[in-house]
């Protein structure tokens, strides 16, 4: 397969949802699942290794795992947690959040995180979505301004580390 060529990555399904369109991807072949309280120790691990200390404590994981409303997907290689987002849809105010998304730090810039991101988006049914990100992530800022994303908001001081966060936030036609 010559470089740069689309890799096609799972199909999967989830009961609520039907079958999901293959997700494509230019760089990095993985699974994209949904996720569920099992997963709670690589979330763990994972949250651990992305935000060190502004990782979720242990109740806020099992609780992003196990709301009934939240869209929860997992990348996974070869049998690992690779990657992890989190929707939190709001449809009576007409918008959803990315509560968190996360990718190894040596899986980070393979296209993981914006497979993940699209295929939470996909799930999401309202018209706009938004997102927290720490003002010095430059990469990530760029991934969401490439995604569709503007800088809607700035929560100063919102970090452990005193950090301002970006709130940005993607409208689209639903």
């Amino acid at each position: 397969m010559e470089s740069g060529a689309l890799i096609p990555l799972s199909i999967f399904y989830i009961p609520s949802f039907g079958t999901i369109n293959p997700i494509w991807t230019m760089k990095f072949p993985m699974d994209i699942l949904p996720a569920s309280f099992l997963d709670l120790g690589a979330l763990n691990k994972l949250e651990r290794a992305c935000f060190d200390k502004d990782a979720w404590p242990f109740l806020d994981l099992l609780a992003v795992l196990t709301y009934s409303d939240v869209i929860r997907l997992k990348a996974v290689d070869d049998g690992q947690m690779i990657g992890f987002v989190a929707g939190d849809p709001h449809p009576s105010q007409g918008f959803s959040w990315i509560a968190t998304i996360g990718v190894l730090p040596e899986y980070q810039r393979k296209g993981i995180g914006r497979q993940l991101l699209r295929a939470c988006e996909a799930q999401l049914k309202t018209p706009r979505v938004r997102l927290s990100v720490r003002a010095s992530n430059a990469g990530a800022i760029r991934l969401y301004e490439q995604e569709g994303y503007h800088r809607a908001d700035v929560w100063q001081a919102y970090y452990n580390d005193g950090e301002a966060a970006l709130i940005m936030e993607k409208e689209r036609e639903i």
